[in-house]
C-alpha cells in the first residue's frame, strides 16, 4: 500500500506539472505569435472568423519536455537498461520536428520539405533504438520473429511519418487534434501503468506528461479557439504519439484503435486525390471533419463525436489482452469507417450537384 501511495503521488506530480506548465506557456505562445506575426488569418480550410495565433505547439512541446526531464528524477522502478537512450531519441527527434514545424509556420514550406524533415526526425528515433522489429500475430497471439533490418527501418519510417501527417491533417477543427491526443495518451498511460505485468511505471510517465500538456492546451484551443497548435504542434504531437506507441509493449494496437478513424481518413483522402489526378499531399476540405462542417454540423458536435469514437475503441484495447479481440475490433472499425465514408461521399456529391445546377 505505501508503494501504491507513492506511485499515485508521482503520477499526480507528473500530470499536474505538465498541466500547469502548459497553462503558463499557452499565454506566452499567444504573445509571441502576435509579437512575430505567426498568425492564421481568417479564411482557408478552417474558415475561422478572426486572426488566431498558431504557436500553440510551443506550449505542448515546452510543457512535455520540461515534465519528462523532471520525471527522470522521480524514484520509480526502471526495468529497461536502454530506456534513457530511447528517451534521448524522443527528445532530440521531438525538438527537431518541432523546429521544422515552427519554420513551416513562418515560411510555409512545400510538402516535399516537410516530408524530408519528417524522415530526418524518424531517422533520429531509429538511431536511438526506437523502431518496430516485431508484431504480435492476432491469429496465434504469439510474437513474430524480428524483422530484417531493412524491413524494420522501412516500417518505422512509414509509421512515424504516418502519425505526424495524420495529426497534422486532423488539426482542422478547434480542439480536435489536441483532444484526440489526450485520449490516446490516456490509453497509453493506463496500458503501461496498470495493464502490463510488470507495470512499466517509468515509461507510463511519458504519455501522462503528454496528457497534461494536451489538456492545458485544449482549454485554450476548444471551440472557439484562442490559439491553434500550428505545424509546430501537430508535427510534434504526431511524432511523440508515434514514438510512445513503439516504446513498451502492446501499444501499437492501442494507437491503431484510438487513431483508427483519423488514420483511415488519411488513407481515404490519398486514394481520392490520386483518383482525381491530384497530388496526394495537396490539402483540401475532403477530410471527414470538413465534410461534416460543410453538411451543416457544428464544430463542437463533430469534435465530441470524434472524442467518443476514439475513446470507445481505445477502451476496447484495455478490456482484454487478446490480440484476436483487438484485430476483430479493428476490423469492425474499418467496416464502419468504409460505410461512413461512402455515405459522406454520396452526400457531398449530391450537394455539389445541387450547387452546380
Amino acid at each position: 500500500m505505501p508503494f501504491l501511495a507513492a506511485e499515485t503521488l508521482q503520477f499526480m506530480i507528473v500530470f499536474l506539472l505538465a498541466l500547469s506548465t502548459s497553462l503558463i506557456l499557452v499565454p506566452v505562445a499567444m504573445y509571441l505569435s502576435h509579437r512575430y506575426g505567426i498568425i492564421d488569418e481568417p479564411g482557408g480550410r478552417r474558415e475561422h472568423e478572426r486572426p488566431t495565433p498558431r504557436l500553440g505547439g510551443l506550449a505542448l512541446y515546452g510543457s512535455f519536455v520540461i515534465t519528462v526531464i523532471v520525471a527522470q528524477f522521480l524514484p520509480v522502478p526502471r526495468f529497461d537498461s536502454l530506456e534513457i537512450v530511447r528517451l534521448t531519441g524522443l527528445l532530440i527527434g521531438g525538438t527537431f520536428i518541432f523546429i521544422v514545424g515552427l519554420l513551416d509556420d513562418i515560411f510555409e514550406f512545400s510538402a516535399l520539405v516537410q516530408y524530408i524533415g519528417q524522415i530526418v526526425a524518424a531517422g533520429i528515433a531509429i538511431a536511438f533504438l526506437i523502431f518496430i522489429e516485431t508484431f504480435n500475430n492476432p491469429l496465434t497471439g504469439t510474437q513474430t520473429d524480428p524483422f530484417p533490418f531493412v524491413v524494420t527501418v522501412t516500417l518505422s519510417l512509414f509509421w512515424l511519418g504516418l502519425m505526424m501527417n495524420t495529426v497534422n491533417f486532423l488539426d482542422g477543427l478547434d480542439g480536435l487534434a489536441g483532444g484526440v491526443a489526450f485520449i490516446a495518451g490516456t490509453m497509453l498511460f493506463i496500458n503501461s501503468a496498470f495493464r502490463l505485468q510488470p507495470p512499466q511505471t517509468s515509461v507510463s510517465l511519458l504519455p501522462l506528461a503528454l496528457m497534461g500538456a494536451s489538456l492545458g492546451f485544449l482549454l485554450f484551443n476548444f471551440y472557439p479557439a484562442q490559439i491553434f497548435m500550428g505545424s509546430n504542434g501537430s508535427f510534434f504531437l504526431g511524432y511523440t504519439l508515434g514514438v510512445l506507441s513503439i516504446i513498451g509493449g502492446a501499444k501499437m494496437a492501442t494507437i491503431l484503435l484510438v487513431m483508427g478513424l483519423p488514420l483511415l481518413d488519411v488513407g481515404w483522402q490519398i486514394v481520392n486525390r490520386l483518383r482525381e489526378g491530384r497530388s496526394p499531399f495537396e490539402g483540401d476540405r475532403g477530410h471527414v471533419h470538413f465534410r461534416l462542417i460543410d453538411a451543416g454540423w457544428g464544430q463542437r458536435r463533430i469534435v465530441i463525436l470524434y472524442y467518443l469514437f476514439c475513446a470507445l475503441f481505445g477502451v476496447l484495447t484495455l478490456l482484454t489482452g487478446s490480440q484476436l479481440f483487438k484485430f476483430i475490433a479493428l476490423t469492425v472499425m474499418v467496416l464502419l469507417a468504409i460505410v461512413g465514408f461512402a455515405v459522406l461521399s454520396r452526400a457531398s456529391a449530391q450537394v455539389t450537384s445541387s450547387s452546380s445546377s
